[in-house]
This record gives C-alpha cells, sequence and structure tokens, in this order.
C-alpha cells in the first residue's frame, strides 16, 4: 500500500514519468515534457506570480494566467485535460469566442469615447499601430516561403499576426475562426504580451523620441457632448455591418457596452459589466489561456515562434504609432506628444497608463493619460477591423 501511494506521488511522476502518459490531446508525451518540461514551466509561472505581485505588471491577467500555468503542469492530475476543470473552462468560452466577446462588453461599458471625440485625428496614431499587425502578416509568410523554420499557412500567418495589435479577446477571435489549431499559443503570446506592455513598450518609446519631443504639452481637451457620445458607438456599428461584418461580433459588443454606459438609464445593467461580469470573465479567461501552458504544448518550435513573431508584431506596432505621432508634428497645427503613438495599440487602458507614465518621468506636470486614451481606445476599433479585414479575405 505504502509502495502504491509513493508511486502515485508527484515527485515519482516528474523522476520516473509514465512511458504511456497522454496529453489533454490523447497524444503521446515526450519525456523531456513529462519531466523538466514541467518543472521549466512551474518555474515560469513562479516568475509570474513575481512580475504580478512584486512589479506590479497587470495583476489581473497575469495571476490567473500564472495559476493556470501552474496547475496544467502538475503530474497526474490532469487538470488541462478535456475532463479537467481547466480543460473544461476552455471549451465553456474561449474555444467557442464566447469569453472574448463578453470581454468586449466589459470594455465598451468602461470606456469613455470622449478623449478620441474631442481630438479625433488621435485616431491616425490607433490605425497607425494596426501597421504591426499587416507587417507582420506580410512577414510570417515570406519566411514561410524562402526559409525552412517557420511552415505557417496564410490563415495562421493572419491569426499569428494580429497580436500585434495586443488585444487579447481580438486574437483569441480571430484565431477561433482561421487557426484554431494554434488558438492555444496565439492567446497565451498575446496576453502575455498585454501583460508586459510596461516593460516591451518604453524602451521603443524612448530610443524613437528625444528628450524634447517627450516634453510637449498637449493643449486641453474640448468639452464633448452626451449626445455626441450616445450617437457615436451606433454610427460606428452601423458603418461595420454595411462594410465589415465579419468585424461585428466584437464591434458589436463593444459598442452595445458603450451604449448602456452612454444611455444613463441602464446603470444597473453598465455597473454589472464594468465590474461583476467582466471580473468573472477574466478569472475563467485567464485560467483558460494558463491552461495552454502547459509544457507539451508551450515547450515547442511551434509556439516559440509564435511567441517571437508576436513580439516582432507588438514591437512595430509600438513604433508605427510613435512614428506616426512624429510625422503629424512635421504639419501644422497643435503640437501631439509622440509618447501617446505607442497607445495605439489595443491594450485599453495598460498602453494609456505607460504613455503617461513614461511622460512624467521627464516632466511630472505633463499629464498624458486623457490625450493617450484617444489613440487607445482607436486602437480597440483598428484591431476588430484588421481582424474583421483578415477573417473576410482569408476564411
Amino acid at each position: 500500500m505504502t509502495s502504491g501511494f509513493l508511486m502515485s506521488t508527484g515527485i515519482v511522476a516528474l523522476v520516473s514519468p509514465d512511458p504511456d502518459e497522454l496529453n489533454s490531446h490523447g497524444e503521446k508525451m515526450s519525456d523531456f515534457h513529462k519531466s523538466w518540461g514541467r518543472v521549466i514551466m512551474i518555474l515560469i509561472a513562479f516568475l509570474l506570480f513575481y512580475l504580478a505581485i512584486k512589479k506590479g505588471f497587470e495583476p489581473l491577467l497575469l495571476l490567473p494566467i500564472a495559476f493556470g500555468g501552474l496547475l496544467a503542469n502538475i503530474p497526474v492530475a490532469d487538470m488541462a485535460g478535456p475532463e479537467g476543470f481547466l480543460g473544461i473552462i476552455y471549451h465553456m468560452g474561449l474555444s467557442n469566442q464566447l469569453f472574448p466577446i463578453i470581454i468586449f462588453m466589459g470594455v465598451g461599458a468602461m470606456t469613455d469615447f470622449g478623449p478620441l471625440l474631442s481630438n479625433p485625428k488621435t485616431a491616425l496614431l490607433g490605425g497607425a499601430a494596426q501597421f504591426g499587425i499587416f507587417g507582420t502578416l506580410v512577414g510570417a509568410v515570406a519566411l514561410s516561403q524562402y526559409t525552412t523554420i517557420f511552415d505557417f499557412t496564410l490563415k495562421q500567418a493572419s491569426a499569428i499576426s494580429i497580436i500585434g495589435g495586443a488585444d487579447g479577446p481580438t486574437s483569441i477571435f480571430i484565431a477561433t475562426n482561421l487557426a484554431p489549431e494554434l488558438l492555444g499559443a496565439i492567446a497565451v503570446a498575446s496576453y502575455s504580451y498585454m501583460a508586459m506592455v510596461p516593460i516591451i513598450q518604453p524602451p521603443i518609446m524612448k530610443a524613437l523620441t528625444n528628450d524634447a519631443e517627450r516634453r510637449i504639452k498637449m493643449t486641453t481637451l474640448r468639452h464633448v457632448s452626451r449626445l455626441e457620445k450616445l450617437v457615436f458607438p451606433i454610427v460606428v456599428l452601423v458603418l461595420a455591418i454595411l462594410v465589415l461584418p465579419e468585424s461585428t461580433p466584437l464591434i458589436g459588443a463593444f459598442m452595445f457596452g458603450n451604449f448602456l454606459k452612454e444611455s444613463s438609464v441602464v446603470d444597473r445593467l453598465s455597473d454589472t459589466m464594468q465590474n461583476a461580469l467582466i471580473n468573472i470573465v477574466t478569472i475563467f479567461l485567464g485560467l483558460a489561456v494558463g491552461s495552454k501552458l502547459a509544457s507539451d504544448q508551450f515547450l515547442v518550435p511551434e509556439t516559440l515562434a509564435i511567441l517571437a513573431l508576436g513580439i516582432v508584431a507588438f514591437s512595430v506596432g509600438t513604433a508605427s504609432g510613435v512614428i506616426m505621432a512624429k510625422i503629424m508634428n512635421l504639419f501644422p497645427g497643435h503640437k501631439i506628444n509622440p509618447l501617446i503613438g505607442s497607445a495605439g495599440v489595443s491594450a485599453v487602458p495598460m498602453a494609456a497608463r505607460v504613455s503617461n507614465k513614461v511622460g512624467m518621468e521627464y516632466d511630472r506636470s505633463n499629464m498624458l493619460l486623457m490625450h493617450a486614451m484617444g489613440p487607445n481606445v482607436a486602437g480597440v476599433i483598428g484591431s476588430a477591423v484588421a481582424a474583421g479585414v483578415l477573417i473576410s479575405l482569408f476564411k
């Protein structure tokens, strides 16, 4: 009896793994993934705990993802399998697009389009940041054609490229439509880079700007009427329906949440979307994404290639927004602080907070947060539109 108990422990499973053990897909696992691979992923989960708790890097995302990754790599328990609770959560809302759409509803209810409407030209910064998506699409296709390192189809390259928008829900949405076999890797990459915005963006922002540009103070935003805020989500949704119906699941959910908020007559529903609903779904979504941090799914060349392409896409998107702001400053009119160009990626509101933080490092009185929210919310719409374009072209 004692020997039977000892043979069922996690220590034995790591040191002397079962040669017939199967992964969540019913396939045999390599000895590396069953032993050292799990140890490596558990250490990575601890690193994510450290970044979330000690460094404060988006703990709402990192902690559920990291804990899901920790649970997914526990031997014997098979929590990420089809019958495990992580696997059930994954199929309940991630593989069928439900969680991303609910997240977009909650984000819409928390979004104020006032900064964008008061300074519409900042929408160009959100549009420029999408260059990272299409640039990476071209790069991924070129690498697949001219090298033996990558072998991604056009659909797979399209799904990977959306990581450049730093928008987890949109990445899941397009991956489900174009490359469901890569959904786990794309979801992990996208949410990892969303959480790493405070690490990745500042060096790029500082490298592309000088001291004088970082100190530019932008003019006070004009007042935006309630009617403008009420009409805007309907106009955007109608345009999406007429021009790009493929994007309407995301844009529709986003505008629905925002319309309820701006209507001011359903405060209970709006409050639920902004707090209870989005918090519950964030927990489930984080655990579901973390379930794909299992060693046999993460420590493989394909996933590592997606992570590499994802960081390129995100970096290019950040740089494109900053460069667009510098180009806009060449023309007459009010100057734009190029730091807010980095907020054109759709990581709301993390990217806007990073723009503000970097700006305040050079001038404590230079508050850029509200100005950065303009390109930030434009980036959310832009990434959803980009996803719709890619789906309509390649589905």
